[in-house]
């Protein structure tokens, strides 16, 4: 695969005025900044047999002349030259069924009928219902291909299996788009700055950017792949809460640093080198909880940038001791204002039922983006127990924050974020329908790095793909330009998915669609639109006749029983 050509500014990626704002002392630290084309390649998977929908058996019969390889054209069959014999054929590539209608399926069209075509039984045992196994191959094409799937892969993979949440929404998509649109015409652009303070007017190329992940709950080249795919869409990446890699300089200027409750390797350094600080008062995976990291990934480059010792178990407490008002929060925010001149401060908070008092104290208080975090998301790491049973739904903080700031006038003067369960490009136009000016994703990227969801983050050597983990002999699974690449083409994917959402609606921005809650419907209720190829409602409800009112009738009076019949 092609590496990236990188080029470095001398500086010149902070403009003169907003450099004035920084401490002299920061600006004499700052780095060159590098630059990560926006190309698409392929990026094909790391293993050499990787998870398929079906699988092709070669039987002794075979003679190898080769006819299934020159007609397959996605290249399963694999003939070598100068080999007799097959290599093991590239199962992951095969359309299975679907290739059965064409004139070049290969089991028919085989002279001795030694090729046998069946559906990969590991595939029922693949995923979850939140993640069921065509949404991760379907995910894992995206981020080879950087399209969406073909559809003679007959991938479902817009919507899981939960029962609830964005899997139970549909849009009710128009029968012929209202203004016939070219992609080059859409915009999928949003600004993250709605106050007039002085502060920049930062701009994103799409409506998402990466979710925090600490240094120790991920790999280095996990967190440095995702840093890289954020510039190369201009958009952002967070470095979680623990603390700040070195090795991240190079990419200061699209990094959110996180403000967590632990204060792990916090610095006034590092909060200067960066655009956006985002305090985060509660994760929604694990609201009234806290952060935590095991000691076993606890590892000596873990412990010396969060500033602990090796091998002991960090927990974050649940609250900021320190705020405990909005007056409190208020004067948090103040103290990033002043370290930080031209930093963005976003605050993320989980889904309580009073969500819409903590959005709009929030905005108050000065933040600039409200980051409503959901509990359908968070890794293996976070305890089922908190994300099932505590935060509410996001579908539903999303909605009920949108509305609240209306009322309240505040709407068009801060930026909603919503995250917790973002997995496809038809999540991120529900969110944004529902009230969200755009998302953060996080378990996206990791199944695009090749997560094949194990639940084993929380261990030292529990993932078996290197990517949540800081072993050092897991890491090196994962080479960095192959993983920034694959990034790179899963947002690619999402925004030609996007776009298209978009065109049907024949809207020409992403700001369009924000709050268009009428566009969506619930399959539990009597929906008056059917979408095309949607599922239908799970039960029928038909609407109830209207009768007549009856007569009223007096009430006849029964005879009171005498003493004795009562005994």
């Amino acid at each position: 695969m092609e590496r990236f050509s990188v080029q470095e500014n001398k500086l010149n990626h902070i403009p003169e005025d907003i450099k004035g704002l920084l401490p002299e002392n920061t600006v004499k630290t700052l780095v060159p900044q590098v630059e990560v084309n926006r190309e698409i390649h392929p990026a094909k998977p790391r293993y050499r047999n990787e998870f398929a929908k079906y699988i092709i058996f070669r039987s002794d019969a075979c003679i190898h002349c080769g006819k299934c390889a020159e007609l397959c054209p996605h290249q399963v069959h694999v003939l070598k030259s100068g080999y007799k014999l097959f290599a093991t054929p590239k199962n992951y590539l095969c359309t299975g069924k679907a290739c059965q209608k064409t004139d070049h399926f290969c089991i028919d069209q085989c002279p001795e009928q030694a090729l046998r075509l069946v559906e990969n039984p590991m595939i029922k045992a693949l995923g979850d219902n939140r993640w069921p196994s065509d949404m991760l191959l379907a995910t894992w094409k995206m981020a080879e291909t950087g399209a969406p799937p073909a559809e003679e892969y007959e991938f479902d993979y817009q919507t899981g299996n939960s029962g609830g949440g964005f899997d139970r929404m549909r849009f009710k998509f128009p029968e012929k788009p209202p203004v016939e649109l070219s992609d080059d015409e859409i915009d999928t652009s949003i600004v993250l700055n709605r106050r007039d303070d002085g502060r920049p007017k930062i701009k994103i190329d799409v409506p998402w950017y990466g979710g925090g992940m600490s240094f120790g709950s991920v790999s280095n080249v996990t967190q440095l792949s995702k840093a890289r795919a954020a510039v190369a869409w201009n958009t952002f990446s967070c470095t979680g809460e623990g603390g700040y890699m070195e090795r991240m300089r190079p990419y200061d200027e699209h990094m959110i640093t996180q403000v967590a409750t632990g204060l792990f390797g916090v610095r006034e350094e590092t909060i200067q080198r960066v655009p956006i600080v985002e305090f985060k008062y509660a994760q929604g995976a694990k609201p009234g909880l806290g952060g935590h990291l095991l000691g076993e990934k606890n590892t000596p480059a873990v412990a010396k940038i969060r500033e602990a010792v090796v091998g002991i178990s960090l927990f974050s407490p649940f609250p900021f001791h320190s705020v405990y008002s909005i007056e409190d929060h208020m004067k948090h925010l103040d103290w990033i204002k002043h370290i930080n001149r031209r930093a963005l401060l976003s605050t993320k908070v989980s889904t309580p039922t009073d969500v819409d008092m903590v959005a709009v104290g929030s905005y108050s208080a000065g933040t600039h983006i409200i980051h409503l975090d959901g509990g359908y998301g968070g890794t293996g790491a976070a305890p089922d127990i908190a994300k099932k049973n505590i935060a509410m739904p996001i579908e539903y903080a999303i909605a009920k924050v949108h509305k609240f700031l209306v009322d309240e006038g505040a709407r068009d003067k801060v930026v909603l974020i919503a995250s917790g369960g973002i997995r496809t490009a038809h999540d991120i136009a529900k969110a944004i329908a529902l009230g969200a000016d755009g998302v953060v994703v996080g378990t996206g990227e990791l199944i695009a790095l090749g997560c094949v969801r194990c639940s084993r983050c929380s261990a030292g050597r529990g993932c078996p793909r290197g990517i949540a983990t800081t072993d050092p002999g897991l890491v090196t699974q994962m080479e960095l330009d192959w993983g920034t690449q694959r990034i790179i083409n899963l947002y690619n994917a999402w925004r030609i998915d996007l776009v298209e959402i978009l065109k049907r609606f024949g809207m020409r921005s992403v700001r369009e669609l924000v709050g268009r809650s009428d566009l969506l419907m619930h399959l539990d209720f009597n929906n008056d639109v059917q979408s095309m190829n949607e599922v239908k409602p799970a039960m029928d409800v038909k609407p109830v006749k209207k009768q007549a009112p009856a007569a009223a009738k007096p009430k006849s009076k029964k005879p009171k029983k005498a003493k004795s019949e009562q005994k």
